[in-house]
């Protein structure tokens, strides 16, 4: 299993106390601008320096499809995977009208889909596909260990190639027909939330078909739970359900971390591989700005199992990593705000708290 050595941010050096205090003596009410005050704190402790910057934002948009679909869990079919890919590169998805307002740089990634892509004609797919959709979790494993090991390292490669390119950072989006169902079963497994609370409709689910769901996905926890072998640890539990998609994200959210890059985590799917990340290595999260909280059934109860504070509540539902992307311009204001503003001494204005 890779291993990753990511740094907690919070050390004694000093520079947490020297941050707090930077950002206390700004001409302002002590505190009052609330949330953009943590996050420069946060940023600055993972940069490690008083002056952050924000450089040459990336976002990766992994695809894959999942065995589960066949199922029925889903109210999309899974071709949208592979169009939905293909409309990525003539620009049409929300993801790229996002990207050219932040002046992010959008990389797509076949990690899995069930569609044979003709790269001339889509030159926009990297093509890193580990199989054509995952196994279905109802009876077996999503994928092998040897799959997932290769999903990680494909998330750190498109990671560092962004690094390399001075990318500071990163956001990653998704496309995958079903992936709701997987990342229900991640806040259900590893945040003890009754499974009931974890289903949603996803992409549009009537009443009917969300009681499917949570039907099949509570026998897929079943037959998961029987047959776990004694010593199955959670990335035993992750490669069982995950989509390739999603696992590429988890390699690259850890990836992330350990290069010192901050990582905007966007709505319930990734949200749920920052989770599946965080059990393998729990720094990671010290590293995590959750864009938004959405309106997939599960994504706020599972935002408050992890004690996480997103930064908007748009009530989004599309996935693609809209709402980290929407959620930049916060970021961006947080590193001016520290930057940018005047201190009380330098603007000769008395200090009244």
């Amino acid at each position: 299993m890779i291993q990753y050595n990511i740094s907690q941010i919070h050390s004694e050096d000093g520079l947490e106390t020297a941050l707090q205090s930077k950002i206390d003596n700004l001409n302002k009410p002590k505190g009052s601008l609330g949330r953009l005050e943590s996050l420069a704190l946060q940023i600055g402790l993972i940069q490690r320096t008083l002056s952050p910057k924000l450089n040459h934002p990336c976002h990766i948009l992994f695809g894959g499809d999942h065995g589960i679909e066949r199922e029925g869990v889903s109210f999309s079919p899974r071709e949208v995977t592979w169009q939905q890919m293909i409309n990525y590169g003539k620009g049409g998805g929300g993801v790229n009208m996002f990207c050219r307002q932040h002046n992010f740089k959008l990389l797509v990634v076949d990690a899995g889909v069930d569609y044979d892509f003709d790269l001339t004609k889509h030159p926009h797919i990297i093509s890193r596909k580990v199989g054509y959709g995952t196994h279905n979790f109802l009876h077996e494993a999503a994928m092998s260990q040897e799959e997932f090991e290769k999903c990680l390292t494909i998330g750190a490669e498109q990671v560092e190639a962004c690094r390399k390119e001075g990318c500071n950072i990163i956001s990653f989006g998704e496309m995958g027909i079903a992936n709701t169902s997987p990342s229900s079963i991640m806040m259900h497994l590893f945040l003890d939330i009754p499974l009931i609370k974890c289903v949603g409709a996803g992409s549009g689910l009537p009443t009917e078909g969300v009681k499917h769901k949570y039907e099949v996905l509570q026998a897929s926890v079943d037959n998961y739970l029987a047959n776990r072998p004694a010593d199955a640890d959670a990335t035993y539990t992750i490669r069982y359900f995950l989509g390739y998609e999603m696992a590429c994200a988890v390699g690259g959210m850890l990836r992330a971390a350990e290069l010192g890059m901050i990582v905007l985590v966007d709505g319930f799917i990734m949200t749920a591989c920052m989770l599946a990340a965080s059990q393998i290595n729990a720094n990671v999260l010290d590293y995590a700005v959750f864009g938004h909280c959405g309106d997939e059934g599960g994504h706020k109860l599972m935002l408050d199992a992890m004690h996480a504070e997103p930064l908007l509540h748009l009530g989004l539902r599309l996935g693609e990593g809209t709402g980290a992307l929407c959620a930049y311009p916060i970021v961006q204001s947080a590193v001016n705000m520290i930057n940018e503003m005047d201190n009380f001494a330098h603007a000769e204005i008395t200090k009244y708290f």
